[in-house]
């Protein structure tokens, strides 16, 4: 199985200015590798760093040290900690998703929009990527009666559901998952898994952070739990 993502020593040190420069440890010594098609899942106290991996890894964050080896197609191996930002945009544009508990969308763009704009970004033509759009929109059960609305009168779900089918619909080499079952029902939980699996057999490999174990164990390939800013692996069963 051939390596997508090889991470060493990876750190993030914020600087809190208002409190005189003093530094705080978001993550450390953070170290694994990951294989195209498999899905790590890692777990931890709030608070622990594991959105703070997550968002070195999309560079949210900028990493303040370690290596982050990404096989791009468009740049063959790139180190993430040191990539220009144009590369960056370049990455998240065509390989790299990233599914936040949280909605960042311009006011008034409607969520089929939302969706199309995603797949436009590939290069495909409005037709198709409307297509997509709908059929990805009605995976994830998001009522067709809101379609044409603005995502910002949405409720939490809704909102999650529709971050799920932006990201997804891109099928990415790379996606990045944050709590992606927070707020979701249980038929939502069984489109979300679905999804995941479809994407995994098609070969995209995905690092997920969650707090509901249960859902998690049934997708990951392997487990790591964050604690005292140590990373430990544990089995899948």
């Amino acid at each position: 199985m051939a390596e997508l993502l090889s991470m060493k020593e990876l750190e993030k040190t914020f600087i809190m200015h208002y409190l005189h420069g003093e530094h705080v440890v978001g993550c450390k010594n953070i170290s694994f590798d990951l294989n195209e098609g498999e899905f790590i899942g890692i777990t931890g106290k709030s608070g622990a760093g594991k959105s703070t991996i997550l968002k070195t890894i999309y560079r949210t964050y900028l990493p303040t040290g370690g290596k982050l080896i990404f096989h791009s197609d468009q740049y063959g191996s790139i180190d993430l900690v040191t990539a220009t930002e144009r590369e960056m945009i370049a990455l998240r544009k065509k390989e790299i998703g990233y599914v936040s508990q949280f909605l960042n969308v311009m006011p008034r763009v409607t969520a089929l929009e939302v969706v199309m704009d995603a797949i436009l970004e590939m290069g495909v033509s409005a037709y198709e990527a409307e297509e997509k759009a709908k059929n990805m929109l009605a995976h994830f059960r998001l009522p067709e009666s809101l379609w044409d609305s603005f995502p910002k009168t949405f409720s939490g779900g809704e909102k999650l559901r529709l971050n799920l089918a932006q990201a997804m619909v891109k099928k990415p080499k790379l996606l990045l998952l944050d709590e992606p079952t927070a707020s979701l029902d249980e038929a939502s939980k069984r489109s979300v898994k679905e999804m995941i699996e479809q994407l995994k057999q098609s070969g995209t490999s995905m690092i997920g952070i969650f707090h509901d174990l249960e859902f998690m164990e049934s997708v990951v390939d392997s487990h790591y739990h964050l604690e005292n800013g140590v990373l430990n692996k544990k089995m899948v069963v």
